[in-house]
């Protein structure tokens, strides 16, 4: 059988700056939210053209700072989808002398995540 593509958790600390970020911003869908109770922290799962990631409030779940990278096979149209006038983020393409074309975004967390073409 084989081996499925890993799911990071990031951690998160604030419910509706992660929406507006990873939702509003990045496109995101919400495929699943979960709360042990009405106000305990949330773990979330969202999911893009393929992509997946996990969301947690918890306590020991996931690492502030964390770096994904996300490999597109357009990289400039899918930045080219994003809000330019986003108050949080305004990324620019770069080549690099690794072959790649990417862009860098860090999440009101401290995660950052590198959307990559190879070139």
């Amino acid at each position: 059988m084989p081996l499925q593509p890993p799911i990071p958790i990031l951690r998160i600390f604030d419910e509706a700056r992660a929406r507006d970020f990873y939702v509003d911003y990045l496109g995101f869908s919400i495929v699943f939210e979960h709360r042990f109770e009405p106000n305990s922290p949330i773990y979330m799962g969202l999911a893009r053209d393929g992509c997946a990631l996990h969301l947690s409030e918890h306590n020991g779940d996931g690492t502030p700072g964390t770096r994904l990278r996300i490999p597109l096979d357009d990289v400039t149209a899918f930045h080219a989808s994003l809000d330019p006038n986003y108050r949080y983020a305004r990324p620019g393409l770069q080549e690099q002398p690794y072959g790649t074309r990417e862009f860098t975004v860090t999440d009101p967390f401290g995660n950052s995540l590198i959307f990559s073409q190879d070139i």
